[in-house]
Order: structure tokens, then C-alpha cells, then sequence
């Protein structure tokens, strides 16, 4: 055995060695360097740090930088088609075609990168139900992408026999670039998903995001098969099982509101709905960090510590406390971490089948009711929308807030038609009954640059009622433009609150700004208005 190294006070220093018994050649690698694998969140930020891949925070997370890529690239993904299955995919912007033969070359130059460099491995599952978990391992050149692989995907026990053989491989070239020429890509960047193969190449750019949105993707592909509805939504329940969903888009709430003190999280982002009810994709959060405080989420505020990865976030040179409030990088800063790191988190990652389902919105515009009850049609048209805005930038001479659809509200990671996911989810809500709400969390008293954000605390009174049932009896006036129903009172809000065209000064400009929106709404849904009945067709705005 070889002796310890020893530091400056003579105490051993920790120093990690390869795996050498571990055979990669199952996936094209004939390994000349190190292999790292399932190594612990102490080992991985160890190395991170002494291969300088990022810095150590206070209270100990792993904040790593990820250089021009800080969020997600999906106009450089790529879907290879099962045989005979081409035409069951929903291609467009976010699923370009590439031809097997284009991804094998692409593969055999993502083994070549593989073969040098460190690797680092973490081998994990996704789907918390047994009936549908599947073995997913990730192979990449960076250790902090592995501590985030650790920290995202359910983890084995360490314990247990070591025998794996996935079910889903990432290939995780961050540092290599695609030529556009020879490799038929748009950009250096690529993320490619073998459907049949459950392969997924990554490369070109260093945000891990993409390595949990690949695996997420692949479940959009393969849960439908197998009878259960794959969604993007966060989900929470209670100690007698009443479990609720939050679907939304980035930025408004979906991980913020379903954190709940009162409540028991089963996870933040990706969940399955089956038979036997909603299960966790995942075992970790991976939530958005600009503005974080103490007081207004104070469990992700706790989460955050060794162990974690913090992505994009700046430090204090000195102390090294991360300061959320500053964006030099991107608005995107993100944290990585297991989903225990929650303290009232469902260890199991199960709950019953929802009794109420929320739609998050920012509305931007300063129309939209901040709460209001849909029905059954209501909710598939507003679930094929999919629909926040986004605040006017700084460029000069734009003034307005920009709208945006991401139906299902998740369209870069829907490999089928977005109508088969809603006949999943209209299928769901027929069978059990669950009540839909959709919550506004963006502008009240006028739009961005005029009105204000709705505070959180009265946000947090609305969900809060609607999952206590103490808006069941309460009566309800359909809104006259987007004819969704808006109760007339909820506990802990003000009554003009809940009434958007109250809260505006100028009616005038009010009735144009919450008819811009309408119309867009019905602009966008003409891509599906083919595919759906007349009932949820007309279950839109009104333009009268």
C-alpha cells in the first residue's frame, strides 16, 4: 500500500486515484487517461477545485462557470429517429433531423475527445416509481459536471453491488467544438439524441443543464409508450398524500412556490404521472438563483452547501458568499442540488394523483387575472399555449413586453406532437377529477415599466388557498376577454388584486394592452387548432 501524502503539518492529504477496473469500451472507449467514477461529492469537488474548474463558496457548494454558453442552446439539438418512427416526431426548431449515418461520425469524434482527458463518471437512474426507473450514466470531461450529474439524477447506494449497465449514456465532450462543415452542425455546439440507441452526444458548450434536459427528453419519448404523462412541472403533497403540480416556464415560480414550509417537496422540476400517481424524474433541484434571499426562499436559501453546484453565480473575492443579486454572467445563475437538501422533501420522490394542478404565468403585459379557475377545455388550450412573457431589454427602442409560447411548457424537450401530451393530460384530468388554476406571478396596475410585480406573499396566499379548498365555495366571474373564472375574494389578498383591469389607471390603455395579448394568444393556437375540438378551440380569449 502507498504511503499517505502528507501536507505542511504533517496530517494526510486526501488524493484521488482512477478506477481501474472499470470498462468503458462498451462505449467506444479504449481509455488512455484516468477514469473517475461514482466518486463522492467530496472527491468531485476536490478535484474540481485542484483541476480549476471552479471555487469554493461559503458554506462550501462548488461554483463552477460555464463561460459563453450560459443556458441552453436548442437551436443546436438534433434527434436521430427510431426505424419506421420518423413520422411520430414533432420536427421543427427544437428537433432537426440528423441522419444516422451524421450522428455515427459525430460519435466516433466524440470517442476520439474521450479517449485522452480525464473522464469522470456518475452512474444514477431516473424515474423514483420502480416499475419505470431506468439506469442512466454519464460520462464527461469535466468533475463538476459529474457532481452535478450526482446531484440531479436519483443516486444508487453506495453500498449496494456495483454492477451497472445503463439503460441511457450521455457523452459529455464539453470542451470539444463541431465543425459545421464536416460535422453538419449549425454551430460548435451540439446535442444529439439517438432515440433508439438512448445515446446523447454533448458538446461545445458547458452548461450543465443540458445533460438533465437530455434525459428529460428521452422520457418525453419513451414514458408515453409505456402509459404515463411526462411533465415539466414541480410538485408538492401533503402528510394525508394530496398532492399538487405546478407547471410553468423559467422564471415564473415553479420551483419557488412548490418549496412550501407547510408542505412535504417531491421535486422542482420533472415528474411522471402514471396509474399509480406522480413520481420524481429526478433527485435533485436545479433552481434559478437571481435575487435569491434568505427571507423570500429560505429552503432553497438552506440548500445551497457543500455538496452543491452553484452555476454562473458570483463570489465575493474575500469571502466568497455568492452574490445573487449581481447578473455580470447571465440572469440564469442556477444551484444543483439533491432534493434531501430540502428539509420537508418526499424521500420516497411519490405522491398521489394531483387534486389541483396550477399553471404559472408571468404575464408581463399586466393583463392576465393574478388567479383564476379553468376549466377542463380552459386547461388544454392553455396548456398547448403554454404562455409567460418576457420583460422588454435594454436595447434602445424596445418598449414592449415580448410574449412567449412554449406549449406544454416545454417545448425543447418534446420529441412527439405537443397534441399527444395534452390528450395525456386531458386523459388524466377526466379520470381524476383534478381542479386546474392558472396564476398569474408577473406585472398588476399596468405592464413592465408602468405597473409593479405582484408580491410574492400575495402569491403564496393564492396557492395557499387553493390547495387548503378554501376557494371551492367561493363565486367565480368569468373574465370578459379571456373568459377564464376569477374568484371574488381569496384570504390574504386584496379584492382589487384579483380584478387586473381594477388596478390600472387608464382603462383605455388596459383594454389595448389585454387585447394585444388576446390576440397573440390566438395567433400562436392556429398551430393547433386543427389537432383539437371545437370546445377547447374556442376556449381561448374572447375578441369581442
Amino acid at each position: 500500500m502507498a504511503s499517505p501524502v502528507l501536507g505542511p503539518a504533517g496530517q494526510p492529504v486526501a488524493t484521488a486515484t482512477p478506477n481501474a477496473s472499470l470498462d468503458l469500451r462498451a462505449h467506444g472507449l479504449l481509455r488512455v487517461g484516468p477514469v473517475y467514477a461514482n466518486r463522492s461529492p467530496a472527491e468531485l469537488t476536490e478535484i474540481a477545485l485542484a483541476r480549476g474548474e471552479g471555487l469554493l463558496a461559503y458554506r462550501g457548494a462548488l461554483a463552477a462557470y460555464t463561460g459563453a454558453r450560459t443556458g441552453r442552446s436548442p437551436k443546436d439539438r438534433y434527434v436521430i429517429a427510431e426505424p419506421g418512427k420518423k413520422d411520430e416526431i414533432w420536427w421543427g426548431p427544437s428537433n432537426q433531423p440528423m441522419e444516422p449515418s451524421a450522428f455515427e461520425r459525430l460519435h466516433e469524434k466524440v470517442t476520439r475527445y474521450l479517449q485522452g482527458p480525464d473522464l469522470f463518471v456518475n452512474d444514477g437512474f431516473a424515474c423514483a416509481h420502480p416499475k419505470y426507473q431506468l439506469k442512466v450514466r454519464v460520462i464527461a470531461d469535466k468533475a463538476w459536471h459529474a457532481l452535478f450529474s450526482h446531484c440531479l439524477f436519483l443516486r444508487p447506494d453506495p453500498h449496494a453491488p456495483s454492477h451497472f449497465v445503463p439503460d441511457v449514456t450521455i457523452l459529455d465532450a464539453s470542451g470539444l467544438l463541431a465543425d459545421p462543415k464536416t460535422d453538419g452542425t449549425r454551430s460548435e455546439v451540439f446535442i444529439a439524441l439517438h432515440l433508439a440507441r438512448r445515446l446523447v452526444l454533448i458538446g461545445g458548450t458547458q452548461y450543465a443543464g443540458e445533460i438533465k434536459k437530455s434525459v428529460f427528453s428521452l422520457l418525453n419519448y419513451l414514458m408515453p409508450q409505456r402509459g404515463v404523462f411526462p411533465m415539466h412541472c414541480s410538485a408538492n403533497t401533503n402528510a394525508t398524500g394530496d398532492t399538487a403540480l405546478f407547471f410553468g416556464l423559467s422564471g415564473t415560480g415553479k420551483t419557488t412556490l412548490s418549496a412550501d414550509p407547510e408542505r412535504n417537496l417531491i421535486g422542482d422540476d420533472e415528474h411522471g404521472w402514471s396509474d399509480d400517481g406522480v413520481f420524481n424524474f429526478e433527485g435533485g433541484c436545479y433552481a434559478k438563483t437571481i435575487h435569491l434571499s434568505a427571507e423570500g426562499e429560505p429552503q432553497i436559501w438552506n440548500a445551497i452547501r457543500f455538496g452543491c453546484v452553484l452555476e454562473n453565480v458570483v463570489l465575493d473575492p474575500w469571502t466568497r458568499q455568492p452574490d445573487y443579486d449581481d447578473a455580470r454572467y447571465t440572469e440564469n445563475t442556477r444551484a444543483a442540488y439533491p432534493v434531501d437538501y430540502i428539509d420537508n422533501c418526499e424521500l420516497l420522490g411519490r405522491g398521489g394523483h394531483p387534486s389541483q394542478v396550477i399553471f404559472l404565468t408571468c404575464d408581463a403585459f399586466g393583463v392576465l387575472p393574478p388567479l383564476s379557475r379553468l376549466t377542463l377545455d380552459q386547461a388544454l388550450y392553455h396548456f398547448l399555449s403554454g404562455y409567460t412573457a418576457k420583460v422588454a431589454g435594454t436595447e434602445a427602442g424596445v418598449t414592449e413586453p415580448s410574449a412567449t409560447f412554449s406549449t406544454c411548457f416545454a417545448a425543447p424537450f418534446l420529441p412527439l406532437h405537443p397534441t399527444r401530451y395534452a390528450e395525456l393530460l386531458g386523459d388524466r384530468l377526466r379520470t381524476y377529477g383534478s381542479q386546474v388554476w392558472l396564476v398569474n406571478t408577473g406585472w398588476t396596475g399596468g405592464s413592465f415599466g408602468q405597473g409593479h410585480r405582484i408580491e410574492l406573499r400575495y402569491t403564496r396566499s393564492m396557492v395557499r388557498a387553493i390547495l387548503n379548498g378554501s376557494l371551492a365555495d367561493v363565486p367565480v366571474t368569468p373574465d370578459a376577454i379571456f373568459g377564464v373564472l376569477i374568484p371574488s375574494s381569496c384570504h390574504g389578498v386584496p379584492t382589487e388584486l384579483l380584478q387586473p383591469r381594477s388596478t390600472w389607471k387608464n382603462q383605455t390603455e388596459y383594454e389595448a394592452k389585454a387585447r394585444k395579448l388576446a390576440d397573440l394568444f390566438q395567433a400562436n393556437f392556429k398551430t393547433y387548432a386543427g389537432s383539437v375540438s371545437e370546445a377547447v378551440r374556442t376556449a381561448g380569449p374572447r375578441m369581442i
